[in-house]
């Protein structure tokens, strides 16, 4: 009996969650910020924002943004999704070719 009880202790242990020893992430400050980390953060992390602005160019960003609300059903009205767009755009989109 004891070692059963010991068995679920461990089971119990090893299903609770690990907590990262990490800051939460912030997107560059600047305006738009605020909607953007609001929008995009209720669905998935924002490091997608930071990994993809090394390649995305701003129609890049603005096809991404068209497919979490067309694609993923994001629940961003054409305002909002305007305000990410340009915010993306200006801050994360990728170094233009010269």
């Amino acid at each position: 009996m004891r070692d059963f009880i010991a068995g679920a202790v461990l089971l119990i242990l090893a299903a609770l969650p690990v907590q990262a020893d990490e800051a939460a992430l912030q997107l560059k400050d600047a305006a738009g910020q605020d909607v953007t980390q609001a929008n995009c953060a209720t669905c998935h992390s924002l490091d997608y924002i930071r990994i993809n602005g090394g390649f995305l160019s701003p129609d890049g960003w603005k096809a991404e943004v068209a497919k979490m609300r067309a694609t993923f059903g994001a629940p961003v009205d054409d305002a909002t999704a305007e305000e990410i767009l340009h915010y993306l755009s200006a801050n994360y989109a990728a170094p233009g070719k010269s």
